[in-house]
């Protein structure tokens, strides 16, 4: 029985077709009136009253058409309409969207002069030539494609972990429920809360090796069957994700568990540490000359080398064997350590939500305060705020304060730092709000020692409270800005000064590594979740897991503090 279709579901698909419309060369008016119907749709807080009262039409933006095809969605679990138009273009359109700087009316472009349907087919025209003599090509944008062609190919076996985890959560789920399971993990780079992962590794004992493997090559999430033998199945799912499944003994599991989890850096690191202490370690076991040492779990395992347990998310040779050998590993952050969200977009701007909405949404995951940060005006592809709006949003958030206490809304905005350092209001307007995120939303090309000081200067600015996605990187499709990030976190030590690591999934920045340093220099962390719609503010666990990677404590994270610590903290000099 297939699961029912929610609202995010409809909301995607009217996306999807949106952007199918694009590609077919609709008239654009249609097409943003499906991408309308999306946003509307996410924001209805009553959608299911909506729809049991049949009274959905009466929304703004859909009407009786759009209406009749969300029933049959609902209805039906499929949109034929839908169906025919995946149909109607080539599947390859689609993938060329991922290339930087290509959109849905150049793609069109480029197969009504060329009939090219396909990156491969794209590449070999460019290598050609052929682009620079169609209007609105030319010789640098053909530059340009084929840069992000390479690109793609560099990390088209990669995905994104959220993309992955919730894929291998179900796997595991599956694994665990047999009969024959003793035990199971999820192992590889994924257990490690790696930001990109290639595959899913799972590792089991079981008492019925060969039943285990039959039962999970015919999963549900399988597509097709790639290899099988007695101790290994690799799948491919119908994600298009591979995964593997490595069945051992019990008394070997513990180790298979630590050796798969990786790294491989991490790994060879330990062979060396039991080597000098006289000892052999490998995925079968730990051994005294041909003695086996016996441990029950991964904890016995690093016991037994004199070490304090440490996470899978730290294992990648970054100092923490020798931190754990002096018991001197951090107590790291957990999700139920955060007490409120900063950066979160409402409808003002380009989120979808209400200002209301995120209200209900942050009480029923249990915070205690979140700080809207829509656009500023300078952002006005994302409908910034203008001085008026600043002031009329302020007054609702004043009339909410009064009426939610003791939760606590704070008053904030994501400004653009201009590209010569400013941010883009004046000093009357910055001192209106509680706290102030700068960002960079133009001008990814400047020289690094431009962009740095580009930086730097929005640091210096008493205003700023912290710094958003400090790279700009967008995780597998863009490379982030050339900057000196030891030199930013350097400054915002100085000026003391908050950095952002931007839980979004594809951005991930602060990246980890960093996380590291800024947290040697004592910069305080925001793991914000830069939410645009009602769900994106659950993507905080993601932002958690690199904060674990990072080592990061509940100390070094700002939305760890209780109300009234933050309030405090968030008063400028």
């Amino acid at each position: 029985m297939a699961p029912p279709v929610t609202r995010e579901d409809i909301s995607r698909i009217l996306d999807e077709i949106a952007l199918l419309l694009e590609l077919k060369g609709e008239n654009p008016f249609k097409s943003r009136a499906y991408q309308n119907a999306a946003r509307h749709i996410e924001s209805l807080d009553d959608f299911d009253s909506l729809v049991a009262e049949g009274k959905l039409s009466t929304v703004k933006g859909i009407g009786e058409a759009l209406t009749a095809k969300i029933m049959e969605l609902i209805t039906t679990g499929r949109l034929t309409y839908y169906e025919n138009l995946k149909a109607e273009i080539p599947p390859g359109h689609r993938e060329m969207l991922r290339i930087p700087s290509l959109g849905p009316r150049k793609i069109r472009t480029l197969f009504e002069r060329l009939q090219i349907e396909s990156i491969d087919e794209l590449e070999n025209a460019c290598k050609e030539d052929r682009l620079i003599n169609i209007p609105g090509f030319g010789k640098k944008t053909q530059e340009k494609i084929l840069a992000g062609i390479e690109h793609l190919k560099r990390y088209q076996q990669r995905h994104l972990y959220a993309d992955v985890i919730q894929e291998a959560e179900m796997l595991l789920d599956y694994v665990l429920k047999h009969p024959d399971t003793v035990s199971a993990n999820i192992a590889g780079s994924l257990r490690r809360g790696n930001e990109t992962v290639k595959d899913i590794d799972i590792i089991a004992s079981s008492r019925q090796a060969s039943a285990l493997g039959d039962y999970f090559a015919g999963l549900p999430l399988v597509q097709s069957v790639t290899a099988k033998g007695e101790t290994k199945v690799s799948v491919i799912l119908t994600s298009g994700i591979n995964s593997d499944l490595r069945i051992v003994e019990s008394d070997v599991f513990p180790y298979a568990l630590h050796h798969f989890t990786g790294s491989r850096e991490h790994n060879t690191a330990m062979r060396g540490r039991a080597k000098k202490m006289g000892l052999k370690m490998n995925e079968y076991g730990l051994f005294k000359g041909e003695a086996h040492i016996p441990c029950r779990n991964e904890k016995e395992i690093f016991r037994a080398l004199g070490l304090q347990y440490i996470p899978p998310e730290m294992r990648e040779n970054m100092g923490e064997i020798e931190a754990a050998e002096t018991s001197a590993l951090p107590h790291l952050i957990e999700e139920g350590d955060i007490r409120g969200l900063f950066h979160i977009h409402t409808s003002e701007s380009d989120g979808a939500s209400s200002l209301e909405a995120l209200v209900k949404k942050a009480k029923e995951m249990g915070l205690k305060y979140i700080g809207i940060s829509d656009h500023s005006q300078a952002a006005y592809y994302a409908g910034g705020l203008a001085p008026e709006t600043v002031k009329r949003q302020h007054e609702l958030i004043d009339t909410l304060n009064a009426r939610e206490t003791p939760f606590h809304i704070f008053k904030g905005i994501e400004a653009d730092i201009l590209p010569d350092g400013r941010l883009d209001y004046d000093d009357d307007v910055l001192s209106r709000f509680d706290f102030v995120i700068a960002a960079v939303h133009s001008y990814f090309n400047m020289p690094e020692t431009a962009m740095t000081d580009r930086i730097i200067k929005a640091l210096a600015n008493r205003h700023t409270t912290m710094l958003a996605h400090p790279t700009g990187r967008l995780l597998l499709a863009r490379e982030p800005y050339a900057v000196d990030i030891r030199a930013i976190i350097d400054s915002a030590a100085e000026n003391n000064k908050i950095l952002e690591l931007n839980a979004l999934p594809q951005r991930l920045d602060l990246d980890w590594r960093h996380c590291i340093y800024a947290k040697k220099k004592g910069v305080a962390i925001a793991i914000n979740p830069d939410a645009h719609h009602l769900d994106d503010m659950s993507a905080i666990r993601y932002g958690v897991n690199i904060a674990r990677k990072g080592w990061l404590e509940r100390r070094d994270c700002i939305n760890c503090l209780e109300l009234d610590k933050i309030r405090t903290l968030l008063i400028r000099p």
